[in-house]
């Protein structure tokens, strides 16, 4: 017990100017309604908002658990594609001029205007919004790791080429390993993007997910409910990005001791 006393309170020391900053909004926020100075419905408070997550939290866990599913899946069918399609250019001079500009082109096209054509093809389940995730998640990874095999250390190169390492192996035993700090740069945005990929497909066609709560909620002025979505998302997309972070550092650290 008190390690982990000890653990919080080195993160409030690391953290404590951010910690404090969020606690005198909160304040300023909640001091604005309840001196009326802003309308319930425009703006609900920080505790109205907490009561809504408790009133409600069989639906909002059930419709987090929809949208965590769709933001995994398409998060880790962009990291398995974007891996191997980064890997493919890089090794070939050909596929990386045949696959880039159609991977470039692919984010060029608005979110908005292609995912609604995604749900006329694939209907309005779990796979349309697995696509679109996959989508917005997919170009930072490709890149990011297309850019880190870019790097590589020539001295070692040639130390692994006289010990009689072949191509595959240079690759497996050290370029790889270079790779993995780009390949993380790029997880950590598309760990953020995937949500907001998720909730514009919600948004655009789905009976379920936090995106559509905030879709049929807003026009009945159920604000509370709007801002309770938010902060769930906020939540799940924060957890995503650390959990990316932690597998960094820890790959890192094998890498280190190897």
């Amino acid at each position: 017990m008190l390690k982990i006393i000890n653990k919080l309170f080195s993160y409030f020391l690391e953290w404590y100017m951010a910690i404090i900053i969020f606690l005198i909004l909160i304040v300023f926020w909640q001091l604005l309604s309840n001196f009326k100075l802003i309308e319930p419905w425009l703006l609900p408070s920080p505790i109205d908002i907490i009561k809504e997550l408790i009133n409600s939290k069989k639906f909002m866990i059930y419709h987090t658990g929809v949208t965590a599913i769709e933001v995994i899946s398409g998060f880790l069918l962009a990291i398995f594609l974007g891996s191997i399609f980064g890997l493919m250019m890089n090794l070939s001079k050909v596929l990386q001029k045949s696959l880039l500009p159609y991977i470039i082109a692919s984010q060029v096209i608005p979110i908005f205007a292609l995912a609604p054509i995604l749900i006329v093809w694939f209907g309005a389940g779990f796979l349309s919004k697995i696509i679109v995730v996959f989508l917005i998640s997919f170009f930072p990874i490709v890149i990011g790791v297309f850019d880190g095999l870019k790097n590589y250390d020539t001295d070692m190169e040639d130390l692994l080429k006289t010990m009689g390492a072949n191509k595959i192996q240079i690759y497996l035993k050290l370029r790889i390993k270079l790779a993995l700090p780009s390949l993380f740069s790029g997880m950590k945005v598309s760990s953020v993007s995937s949500v907001i990929g998720a909730v514009v497909a919600e948004w655009i066609g789905s009976k379920a997910g936090l995106g559509w709560i905030m879709k049929v909620s807003g026009p009945l002025f159920q604000t509370d409910r709007v801002f309770a979505s938010i902060l769930l998302l906020s939540i799940f997309a924060s957890i995503l990005f650390y959990v990316v972070k932690l597998i960094e550092i820890n790959l890192s650290t094998i890498n280190k001791g190897v």
